[in-house]
């Protein structure tokens, strides 16, 4: 197989297919898993005509995933536009769904890329972001998963806890992604508590409902970020709420503790608070310590270390940073907030500066901007 015959045709390929009405990051997408059919094909069965087979077969890709991506929006056409409380509305398939593409077949790792590419709708690309690997890492993660269940029965469906992990990473991306999936996570989960008596499902729809009483706060009308620290507290859904931290509760009172039924309890300590100022820090640090107990996670600990640097002081949180891998995302913001809170504003605004660089969506990177721009205006012109 020639990689870089390969590599020499991709953009005349994605040419053709956004000539063809395909938008630009879904032609990408198709090109991609034509390229990793082509790997798998050609040294077996070489085409006559390598342009012309990649062009068929990235169309064809193409129009695949544009009827599932039709499927899904026609899903949630069917939803409000913002989940209630109460009870979930009658079951469609979407579920079922998810459960059967977390086949036992698959990995976790892959149930969960297959099942965010083929219902969740998300692209290679974010599901790459969200799992903190290369795109193309991820592509072939998700070809292989394909190429596994394509020959195998669909009557023994995966288990809750890769379910949970797939609406968990839909609810992230809807939540500060590119795409609004939020809503129909929610739903899902609702319908997934009403039927799986677990404390985790519990704890997730806990989870969901308390970061989203926040959403209308966390941007201004023209969609920039607004800190946690900084937003209207009033336009926070106290319904909302108040339903999340009830689930919580009923939840913790079995006594089977999860890393979802932790993190909303780190969710609902910020949603108690009648002000930034009177966020119980302490008792966040002890549920992160629950956390890295749970799962070990790097980004937990980046979490804690800023925890560590409201309820102990600044210093305390960066020596915490200090030992944590600087790859970790947004590493470098929290580096920068810290510096900032312990006064040295020239740190703070460098490292603002590299962090918006860094950043993943236009929203973070303008903030961050402008938060580099706002100290180094302290400062002067020194």
């Amino acid at each position: 197989m020639d990689e870089v015959l390969l590599r020499s045709l991709t953009p005349g390929v994605l040419t053709v297919l956004v000539r063809r009405g395909a938008d630009f990051a879904a032609a990408e997408d198709a090109v991609q898993d034509a390229l990793i059919e082509a790997l798998r094909v050609w040294p077996d069965a070489p085409p006559r005509d390598a342009r012309g087979w990649l062009v068929t077969v990235a169309w064809r890709k193409f129009l695949d995933q544009a009827r599932t991506d039709a499927a899904r929006r026609r899903r949630e056409e069917r939803i409000e536009e913002e989940p209630g409380p109460g009870p979930a509305p009658a079951a469609d398939d979407t579920l079922q769904l998810y459960f059967l593409c977390a086949h036992p077949s698959l990995t976790p790792a892959s149930a969960v890329a297959l099942t965010l590419r083929a219902v969740g709708g998300l692209t290679t690309r974010q599901i790459a972001h969200a799992y903190l690997v290369p795109e193309a890492t991820m592509a072939q993660r998700i070809s292989r998963a394909k190429r596994t269940v394509a020959g195998v029965r669909f009557d023994r469906p995966g288990d809750v806890a890769t379910v949970l992990r797939v609406l968990y990473l839909v609810f992230n991306e809807g939540y500060s992604g590119d795409v609004d999936l939020a809503a129909e996570a929610i739903r899902l989960t609702r319908q997934l508590a009403a039927r799986v008596d677990h404390p985790e499902v519990a704890g997730l729809l806990a989870l969901m409902l308390l970061h989203h009483a926040r959403r209308a706060a966390r941007t201004t009308p023209d969609g920039a970020l607004v800190p946690l620290a900084e937003q209207d507290r009033s336009r926070w859904d106290t319904v909302l709420i108040a339903e999340g931290v009830g689930i919580l509760q009923r939840a913790l009172a079995r006594d089977r503790l999860g890393e979802f039924q932790a993190q909303a309890a780190v969710a609902a300590l910020h949603a108690d608070a009648p002000s930034a100022a009177e966020t119980d820090w302490v008792q966040i640090v002890e549920w992160y310590d629950e956390l890295l107990r749970l799962t070990d996670s790097g980004v937990v600990r980046l979490n804690r270390a800023i925890a560590v640097g409201q309820a102990d002081g600044p210093r305390a949180g960066l020596a915490e940073l200090a030992g944590l891998d600087p790859s970790l995302p947004r590493h470098t913001a929290a580096a920068a907030y810290l510096h900032e809170r312990d006064g040295d504003l020239a740190a703070a605004a460098r490292l603002y500066a590299q962090a918006a660089r860094q950043a993943s969506n236009l929203a973070e990177r303008d903030h961050l901007t402008r938060q580099a721009a706002r100290l180094n205006s302290r400062q002067g012109p020194g």
